[in-house]
């Protein structure tokens, strides 16, 4: 799955980009165009609290938004000239690279692969790869799941994760994280492999599932822009906007406030 949307992403940026000269002297520059706008455009997830989530009232929130508003507030002087546009793990490179988004601050692990598509931001959180399960589950491990079946979320970066670690695991594919969730509870797989932060989430909403305790791997969040020369002076914006509130504390308090470690 992850090879075709890599595949059909190097189709959207050729298409975007253009194969003549007169195309290619085009320059745009993405910082610019956001102040001109007087506003900023972002892409986030609603299905994986705390970090992207809807109250009742629709109103948008988490690590990731309050991110949002934070960067909003560093380029246009005011965290309210922000919308926020609703993304999946599978349509957020998509998204960006239509120009839907100018960027997006969705639970993205920074990868190799990744980098040569999109470009990233300094780390703004580091999550681990972990293990959900139904309570009481006989699984206690990642070398249980051999010879399981393992529900991942399509676009993530848990099946590479999971295929090299236990080689014998069947994969079950969900769209969103709700629905990777009911997949479990309906006994369709035996565990849920992604991201703790996204785990946790479902476990503190969820009595009848629970998070193992071990972490298999490190998984730095950046935020995504597009590759490409009209996204440098944005990227050294956000990085400008996250250096400052890591230095003041400002960023740790958010993640307390929504118990992220």
């Amino acid at each position: 799955m992850i090879k075709k949307i890599f595949l059909l992403l190097m189709l959207v940026v050729f298409v975007c980009c253009g194969c003549g000269k007169k195309q290619q002297e085009v320059y745009t520059n993405d910082l610019q165009t956001i102040i001109e706008r007087d506003k900023l455009i972002v892409g986030v997830k609603t299905d994986t609290y705390p970090f992207g989530y809807k109250d009742k009232k629709g109103r948008y929130l988490g690590y990731d938004p309050a991110l949002g508003r934070l960067i909003a507030k560093g380029i246009l002087g005011d965290e309210k000239k922000i919308q926020f546009v609703p993304v999946t793990t599978s349509d957020r490179m998509m998204k960006l690279y239509s120009g839907d988004v100018d960027m997006l601050i969705a639970t993205m692990s920074i990868t190799p692969k990744r980098k040569q598509l999109i470009m990233f931001s300094k780390p703004y959180h580091v999550a681990g790869q972990a293990v959900l399960v139904k309570k009481g589950s006989l699984i206690k491990n990642l070398q249980d799941l051999s010879d399981k079946k393992v529900i991942i979320v399509f676009g993530s970066t848990s099946e590479k994760s999971i295929r090299l670690a236990v080689p014998g695991v069947g994969i079950v594919g969900a769209k969103t994280y709700p629905a990777a969730l009911q997949l479990l509870k309906s006994g369709k797989a035996d565990a849920i492999v992604s991201d703790d932060t996204i785990l946790l989430g479902m476990a503190l909403r969820d009595k009848s599932v629970e998070l193992l305790p071990k972490r298999y791997s490190k998984e730095p969040y950046g935020v995504a822009l597009r590759n490409g020369p009209e996204s440098v002076d944005l990227l050294t914006a956000v990085n400008n906007v996250i250096d400052i509130e890591t230095h003041n504390g400002h960023l740790k308090k958010i993640k307390a406030s929504y118990g992220i470690k």
